[in-house]
């Protein structure tokens, strides 16, 4: 690693050393290598192009789909004291023309645009006549129409390869498979870059997966011990969402909605708030996406099934940039299978595409339903092995029971196949229990065989019986027939009872958390001693009120890793303070006086 690099990391970054293989990538695209990198949310993706835009000649030019977070991204990079850009929608035309200009004039070390604006004759006759360091394309998974947030326009940044052929080019991404990736590389021409894939692992974020019991009572006991924190709920619809977020906020909570059938200026307005505040909880469609920034958002909670293991993953990802522990949960239940099975079957997508979401949406119930260790079972779905017992997810924290379920598989495949194939598990399952019903007397299946033979199980065990069935893949649901269960090719065998299947233990209900609470203060601060914890809490005041008056993210001035260092160490003057990971020169000399003022204060 060059002197130059390091020296440009502790003055302008604030950090002594670099992380995983991004020394190697920043040495390798300096140098004028072109580079694929696989590095998860969290993990310095940013760096990576950042650093080698200064050591070259000219400006970094990096493609990122994100309007709305551009702004952010180079707001960050000014506090940093790098002269960087945004250029997009959003900037009126005299404005548009002074980035142009300060490009033009070598004034820029950074440019962030949008693939739709770079792919215009006017951006890319401007990239002719710039001197440019080096092309990034950020979330370079959107190339691939097998991934899942597939962005046609990045097909055709193929013309930064064919139009500037000597200038390095660096693809980054937190969420590929291996078909991914492939693909990446061949749209992109990239096949012959050199390829980085640092572990996709999350060491910090604990998954938690349950089963849908009235979800928006179990959402509240969740939130219940992440009280004051930021975070992001997931939900389905726009409906949903509406719901969800009125729920919350009935319940004390500042919780706000996203989605894109809301007014662009209050979705705008939503998003700002729960970068630039703590404490906000987002309830969002997957709309609310890629680029999500914010340091400190310490949980990510999704009420209903996501559509793919590659989406649940990226947005897990959402919690716990900053390193320190956070939590993604997953409450899901049959009908959301159904109901995305009936998105994806009626979407206007080839057979082939609905083929692959299908499989996906298999694998990630198979997920759900699976009693190894979450973090396991994650990584080999991206081709990485781990040995599992991870010490960090429900099933190695409260390993889950199994039984053998070959006899109540039987009778529920059998009553399934009786019932004529033709309902969905609530009935079959009034039939199996024999409960009378209007539905039963009306279609006489009180007179079936299967009629009241899985008396010996309650509704919860039944419903979690069907779950499995269908992540086993021996039942599907039909949705010609608005979800009626029918049995596949893989059902015979058990039915003849040549198969042996074992089920995992339904948990018992959680007990409600009502009035617990971990307060106001985030987790990165909890272990503080008392006085350190004063001091941590005082600089996060601070932090708001000074973000407050220059209308940016709280993150953007300080993460709160960095607050708790110096609350930690006490720093009594600047050259102490220049010590802090992720204090540079630049943030030195604009709050250095003021943080330690502060500390005196506080002292």
């Amino acid at each position: 690693m060059s002197d130059s690099a390091l020296e440009l990391l502790r003055r302008i970054f604030g950090h002594s050393d670099f992380r995983g293989e991004q020394a190697q990538i920043v040495q390798h695209v300096a140098d004028g290598g072109d580079a694929l990198v696989l590095m998860p949310t969290g993990g310095g993706k940013s760096l990576c192009y950042q650093l080698p835009s200064l050591l070259r000649e000219g400006c970094g030019l990096v493609v990122s789909p994100l309007i709305a977070l551009m702004q952010d991204q180079v707001e960050a990079l000014r506090q940093l004291g790098v002269r960087a850009a945004y250029l997009n929608s959003t900037l009126s035309a005299d404005d548009a023309a002074e980035v142009e200009r300060q490009l033009l004039a070598g004034e820029l070390e950074l440019l962030y645009v949008a693939p739709e604006r770079l792919l215009s004759p006017r951006c890319l006759n401007l990239i002719d006549r710039a001197r440019i360091a080096l092309f990034a394309i950020d979330e370079a998974h959107c190339v691939s129409q097998w991934g899942h947030d597939f962005r046609p326009e990045y097909r055709e940044l193929t013309i930064l390869h064919e139009r500037w052929p000597d200038i390095p080019r660096i693809a980054l991404t937190a969420t590929a498979d291996a078909p991914t990736q492939r693909e990446i590389a061949e749209r992109l021409n990239l096949e012959d870059a050199r390829r980085f894939v640092s572990s996709f692992d999350r060491p910090n974020l604990r998954y938690r997966v349950v089963h849908k019991d009235n979800g928006t009572r179990q959402l509240l006991d969740f939130l219940a011990a992440h009280r004051g924190e930021s975070g992001i709920v997931y939900a389905f619809s726009r409906r949903r969402v509406e719901a969800v977020a009125e729920q919350l906020v009935e319940a004390g909570l500042r919780a706000l909605p996203y989605h894109a059938g809301m007014d662009a200026a209050v979705r705008a307005a939503n998003q700002r708030r729960f970068l630039q505040e703590d404490g906000v909880v987002m309830v969002a469609t997957i709309a609310f996406g890629m680029g999500i920034d914010k340091p400190d958002v310490r949980f990510v909670a999704h009420v209903d099934l996501p559509k793919s293991i590659e989406g649940y993953y990226q947005e897990t990802g959402r919690a716990g940039r900053d390193g320190e522990p956070a939590e993604a949960w997953l409450c899901y239940g049959l009908g959301d299978v159904v109901n995305l099975r009936q998105l994806i079957q009626q979407g206007e997508a080839g057979e082939e595409r609905k083929r692959l979401e299908l499989r996906k949406l298999d694998a990630l119930l198979g997920y759900c339903e699976s009693t190894q260790c979450r973090r396991q079972a994650l990584l080999g779905w991206f081709g990485e092995p781990h040995p599992g017992a991870c010490g960090n997810c429900d099933n190695c924290l409260e390993p889950p029971q199994s039984w053998d379920g070959t006899e109540a598989a039987r009778k529920a495949l059998s009553c399934v196949y009786r019932t004529g194939q033709r309902f969905g598990a609530g009935h079959v399952i009034d039939v199996l229990r024999g409960v009378r019903t209007e539905k039963v007397d009306k279609f006489g299946h009180e007179r079936l065989s299967t009629w009241g033979i899985g008396a010996d199980l309650d509704l919860r065990q039944w419903s979690s019986v069907f779950r499995q069935l269908v992540a086993a893949g021996l039942l599907e649901a039909d949705i010609e027939r608005h979800g009626a269960l029918r049995l596949t090719a893989d059902s015979g065998p058990v039915l003849r009872g040549e198969r042996e299947l074992r089920f995992r233990v339904e948990a018992p209900k959680a007990a409600r958390t009502r009035g617990k609470s971990r307060g106001t203060a985030a987790p990165a601060a909890l272990d503080l001693e008392p006085a350190a914890l004063q001091r941590f809490n005082a600089l996060r005041e601070w932090r708001s009120v000074t973000a407050r008056e220059q209308n940016v993210p709280a993150y953007v001035i300080f993460h709160d890793a960095t607050l708790r260092a110096i609350a930690e160490s006490a720093p009594d003057d600047l050259d102490e303070l220049a010590q802090i990971p992720g204090i540079g020169a630049s943030k030195l000399d604009r709050y250095g006086e003021a943080v330690l003022q502060h500390l005196l204060d506080h002292a």
